[in-house]
């Protein structure tokens, strides 16, 4: 059994399915990798916005949790500043509307790694994330001390 470009040369198979889906060459195209390939972008672009998620809150529980010994230094306030989470009416609306879910795994992750950061207990962060979606952003956004 011979194996197909998509196995093969995966680099080849993108080029060629894209040249079919420009040229509206349905025949050729490979509906069972492409739409696989695509779901994986979904994921991908879920991980990221994840990622990014847990890395603004990891700042902002610092900002509020760590007060004392530098942590509130400008620096700080410019990672929490700078992090901000993309609002709806940015290029991917559709993937504001996961937000919700995503936060939860991203604060779960976060409280476990500021926690470890900070040699800080993780029983001093509240157990479901305090901030709203609206909080994470704005890029003005810091919490009260």
């Amino acid at each position: 059994m011979s194996q197909s470009l998509y196995d093969q040369d995966f680099y080849a198979w993108t080029k060629e399915q894209a040249r079919a889906v420009h040229n509206k060459s349905w025949n050729k195209v490979d509906e069972e990798h492409l739409g696989e390939e695509i779901e994986s972008l979904v994921s991908e672009q879920e991980h990221a916005v994840e990622s990014h998620l847990a890395n603004l809150l990891v700042h902002l529980l610092k900002w509020r949790y760590q007060p004392e010994g530098g942590a509130r230094a400008g620096s700080r306030a410019s990672s929490c500043r700078g992090s901000a989470l993309p609002g709806g009416s940015n290029a991917t609306p559709a993937c504001a509307l996961d937000y919700p879910l995503l936060l939860i795994d991203a604060y779960i992750d976060a409280r476990a790694l500021t926690a470890s950061q900070t040699e800080l207990e993780l029983n001093i962060f509240p157990d479901q994330c305090p901030w709203t979606m609206e909080q994470l952003q704005d890029p003005g956004f810091l919490p009260e001390a």
